[in-house]
């Protein structure tokens, strides 16, 4: 990807999500392009989706932007 190219991100919030988001996740992760990225927003640090994302080949920054609020941005690796 060059510098002067926009990467596109993809947003998921799961927040509203009843039950397990994983499911979701995954599908919102098989839809990402190589040149694009997932923003997931959650209530909570996904610490066990780390290591998910890592075995399937993920690299990710994680940030918490409000006391119930963290953002995962996922990229293929």
């Amino acid at each position: 990807m060059s510098t002067d190219q926009q990467e596109s991100v993809q947003e998921l919030d799961v927040r509203e999500v009843e039950g397990e988001p994983f499911g979701h996740i995954m599908d919102a992760l098989d839809a990402v392009g190589e040149d694009e990225a997932l923003r997931l927003v959650n209530s909570f640090e996904p610490v066990p989706l780390y290591e998910v994302l890592s075995k399937k080949g993920y690299q990710y920054e994680t940030e918490q932007v409000a006391d119930e609020e963290w953002h995962v941005t996922i990229r293929p690796e």
